[in-house]
């Protein structure tokens, strides 16, 4: 697997199962994970002096792997037995939301609870996220990998009581400062790599509080791209978070994880 990642401190990286190098030994022209995004992945062993200089995963500390994220999206009751859980009947066609790039926060969080007068139920669910790396339009469901620059885990955060207030504040719900965990890095699969076996997990306090596979989703990734495609341009940056096998709820002093097969986990802190 090759990964692109960001340290905390905002140094970009390129990498594979055996650590990180520059960006720059790989992509010349890219400042940024987001400038490198457009680019064919490229291997670590392609170039010279990039294989001593690597830097094992455990010696770094990372950031949100995407400086700059463009628009985000959720998509809501994607697994069926998520929606049965919700009493929810599963719908016909994706169910998106965007949330803020506000929102998006990276490894270790925190996530920051709003005060208890504003919400007092506040949930966290793992998600499979598709990163954008072309520009594209239209897109066929099998042309699909060639805009897609890789995957992230993400953990989605909803003030879950506000929403049931009202279905319409489902963005008030969603966009609180920190609602959205990013990273720790886009891992980039093989051309054609099959998803359907991937499982996501919600793990809380270190219990799994829901698990599902891609191939019980009811829209897979990138039917999801192909779809929003239709509907306006997808730019590098861009992130659709695929829906959750299921939230919990969540408290002060909770640390939340995002585990995704072969992609990654992205872990959190709560705090209020």
């Amino acid at each position: 697997m090759r990964y692109l990642a960001r340290t905390a401190d905002g140094r970009a990286l390129a990498g594979d199962d055996e650590g990180f190098v520059p960006l720059g030994a790989l992509y010349p022209n890219a400042s940024s994970v987001r400038d490198a995004l457009p680019h064919a992945p490229t291997g670590l062993d392609d170039v010279d002096d990039a294989t001593a200089g690597r830097v094992p995963h455990d010696h770094l500390t990372f950031g949100p792997p995407i400086d700059r994220p463009g628009k985000l999206f959720g998509i809501g009751l994607n697994y069926a037995d998520h929606a049965a859980d919700l009493s929810e009947d599963p719908p016909e066609e994706p169910a998106s939301f965007f949330k803020p790039s506000t929102a998006a926060t990276g490894p270790g969080g925190p996530i920051r609870l709003p005060p208890p007068e504003e919400s007092e139920r506040v949930t966290a669910e793992a998600e499979l996220a598709v990163v954008i790396g072309r520009p594209c339009r239209n897109v066929d469901v099998a042309d699909a990998d060639e805009v897609i620059a890789g995957y992230t885990p993400v953990i989605d955060v909803t003030a879950e009581d506000v929403l049931q207030r009202n279905p319409r504040f489902l963005t008030r719900s969603k966009s609180y400062d920190t609602f959205l965990v990013l990273g720790p890095h886009v891992a980039v699969p093989g051309p054609g790599a099959t998803l359907d076996d991937i499982e996501v997990r919600t793990v809380v306090n270190g219990e799994v509080r829901a698990r599902n596979t891609v191939a019980n989703m009811h829209f897979r990734p990138r039917e999801l791209v192909a779809v929003h495609s239709e509907v306006m341009t997808l730019e590098p940056g861009d992130v659709i978070s695929t829906g959750t096998p299921g939230a919990h709820p969540i408290d002060p002093g909770d640390r939340v994880r995002a585990a995704v097969d072969r992609i990654g986990s992205v872990a959190a802190e709560v705090v209020r």
